[in-house]
């Protein structure tokens, strides 16, 4: 074993630090988007929405993925943990909330928010990205209590 670690030891880091990095990095970018929006500058708030398209796609796809994937993972790995556990089909239906929130209203706002950004329309563009700071918060607060549901094993 490298370092003495088991399978499900690295599974687990791994799981760990992706979702660390899903969460951590949300936070970090939603409170820049607050940031900009309050600074009320139409280039800062426009080179933000330009990010957008980079962030999501190579930040938070690949993490939410490694998420989930090792996520299952873990409880295919070890004999006490099944999908029908509450603790577990609770944070898989919370993942899926999270994952529709982005999917669906993060990507139309943020395309809301280039399509403004490309007719120049400042007003269109913060309210687009408000929208999307909205969802941000919806899936930050959703993310929390994954963790919590992860940490605290309801119904085990």
């Amino acid at each position: 074993m490298l370092v003495g670690a088991t399978l499900y030891e690295w599974l687990k880091l791994l799981h760990i630090l992706a979702a660390m990095i899903w969460l951590g990095g949300l936070v970090a970018v939603g409170a820049l988007a607050i940031q900009t929006l309050r600074s009320g500058e139409a280039d800062a708030i426009a080179r933000f929405v330009g990010s957008l398209g980079v962030i999501g796609p190579l930040v938070f796809m690949p993490a939410m993925l490694v998420v989930i994937g090792l996520g299952i993972w873990l409880v295919l790995d070890n004999d006490a943990w099944e999908l029908s556990q509450t603790w577990i089909w609770l944070a898989l239906v919370l993942f899926g909330a999270a994952f529709l929130v982005g999917a669906i209203f993060q990507s139309r706002a943020a395309l809301g928010a280039q399509r403004a950004v490309a007719g120049a329309d400042n007003l269109e563009t913060a309210r687009q990205l408000r929208r999307w700071s909205r969802g941000m918060g919806v899936i930050i607060v959703l993310l929390v209590v994954i963790t919590w549901d992860m940490v605290i094993k309801p119904g085990l």
